[in-house]
């Protein structure tokens, strides 16, 4: 399942980025540009990061990544899609969002930390 939800956000970070440089670009200004592209960035980041727990959990399957996981993944959805729709120009109160999705992409990353320091002892 997990690979699988990996190779998902990666397809659709890869359409939602073609969809950016070719489909946006006509009728987005420069700022509405700016966060799409930080959103696509974001989520390619994340999306590989995602795939890369997936790999390091079938190498060490004592190590819990199911919370860091969760975490990211949501982050991903709060972080990139407030962004996203802001792009599309939607109502800019959908920003409150984006600090939250960031916190949640860190905070997966650092219980992520705490398990691997915790499995190594």
């Amino acid at each position: 399942m997990w690979i699988a939800i990996s190779a998902l956000n990666l397809a659709l970070a890869v359409m939602l980025g073609a969809f950016g440089a070719h489909g946006l670009k006509a009728r987005a200004n420069l700022e509405q540009l700016t966060w799409w592209q930080t959103a696509t960035d974001y989520f390619f980041y994340h999306a590989l990061g995602l795939l890369a727990l997936t790999i390091l959990s079938k190498v060490i399957p004592t190590l819990p990544i199911k919370t860091s996981f969760i975490l990211i993944q949501i982050g991903i959805l709060f972080f990139c899609g407030s962004l996203y729709i802001m792009a599309l120009g939607l109502p800019r109160i959908l920003g409150a969002i984006t600090p939250i999705g960031g916190a949640l992409m860190i905070a997966g990353w650092l219980v992520l930390a705490w398990n691997a320091a915790k499995h190594a002892n």
